[in-house]
């Protein structure tokens, strides 16, 4: 019986009835989003030996949701991603008010869709700020592009 082939850790962890708390990542994209999840829901600080690994995100749950704020978790985002993930490359990063921002055509999500992430317990308050990345993962010869949508 041939082993599958796999990547790593899926992040976040899941809850489950039949002890499967961990599961992992069988495709190049599938771990790539898990790793920018990863480092965009780390506290800056948190991790040894990588101070300076994550974001200051979660900082910014009660901050008014404005363009100065906006800019602010963008370019966190940004540096973040440039430094840590340096083959994956952000095409559009949107930062907008959940509350007051209608879902349209092109941002529609299924429900239980694994590229969707809510901060637990926070993520459907009015407080809460959509982020959206578009980004294509770029190899020596091949690129794929995927999204995520993280609710803080």
């Amino acid at each position: 019986m041939a082993n599958p082939v796999t990547y790593g850790i899926n992040f976040p962890f899941n809850d489950s009835k039949d002890g499967r708390y961990l599961s992992v990542s069988t495709t190049p994209k599938d771990e790539l989003r898990t790793d920018l999840i990863h480092l965009l829901l780390t506290r800056k600080g948190t991790r040894y030996f990588l101070p300076d690994f994550g974001t200051r995100l979660l900082e910014y749950i009660f901050e008014p949701l404005d363009g100065p704020t906006f800019s602010q978790i963008e370019a966190e985002i940004r540096d973040s991603v440039q430094k840590y993930i340096p083959n994956l490359k952000i095409t559009s990063l949107q930062v907008f008010d959940a509350s007051t921002e209608e879902e349209s055509e092109n941002r529609t999500v299924i429900s239980g869709d694994e590229r969707v992430f809510r901060v637990p317990g926070i993520g459907t308050k009015e407080h809460t700020a959509r982020v959206k990345i578009d980004f294509v993962v770029t190899s020596n010869a091949f690129e794929s592009s995927d999204f995520i949508i993280i609710n803080i």
